[in-house]
C-alpha cells in the first residue's frame, strides 16, 4: 500500500476532536475535585471519599490519553514530512504508529468511561442508604 501526504492529514481533524474532548474532560474533573475537596473538609463523608478516588485514576487516565493523543498528532506529522521528502517506508511506519497511538489513547477513553460509571454508582448507592 503507498499513502500520500494527504493521508496522514486525514488525521488531524479527528486526533483535534479527541483533543478536545479530553480536555474538556479534565476541566469537568478538575471543578468536581475543587468542589468535593471543599464539602470533605468540612463533613469527612465515606461517599466523597470514595468519589475522590475514583477521581484520582480517572485524571491520571485522562492525563495519558492525552499524552498518547500528542504523541499521535507528533507522529502524524513527522509521517507527513517523511511522505513529503519521498521517505515512503518511514512515513507509512510513522503513520501506523501514529494510529496504535490513537487506538491506545481511545481504548484508555473507553475504559475511563467505565470508571465514570462507578463513580455514578457510588452517588446512587449513597442516595439509597439514606
Amino acid at each position: 500500500m503507498t499513502i500520500t501526504v494527504t493521508t496522514p492529514a486525514l488525521l488531524f481533524p479527528a486526533i483535534s476532536l479527541f483533543m478536545l474532548a479530553f480536555t474538556n474532560r479534565f476541566l469537568s474533573l478538575g471543578s468536581r475535585i475543587r468542589a468535593l475537596h471543599d464539602h470533605f473538609r468540612q463533613t469527612s463523608d465515606e461517599s466523597v471519599r470514595k468519589q475522590i478516588d475514583n477521581l484520582r485514576k480517572r485524571i491520571f487516565m485522562i492525563r495519558n490519553m492525552q499524552g498518547l493523543g500528542v504523541m499521535s498528532m507528533f507522529t502524524c506529522v513527522l509521517s507527513m514530512v517523511c511522505l513529503f521528502e519521498n521517505w515512503q517506508l518511514a512515513g507509512e511506519i510513522l503513520f501506523g504508529i501514529s494510529l496504535a497511538l490513537l487506538l491506545a489513547s481511545l481504548w484508555i477513553s473507553f475504559l475511563e468511561i467505565r470508571i465514570s460509571v462507578n463513580a455514578l454508582e457510588i452517588l446512587l448507592a449513597d442516595l439509597e442508604k439514606r
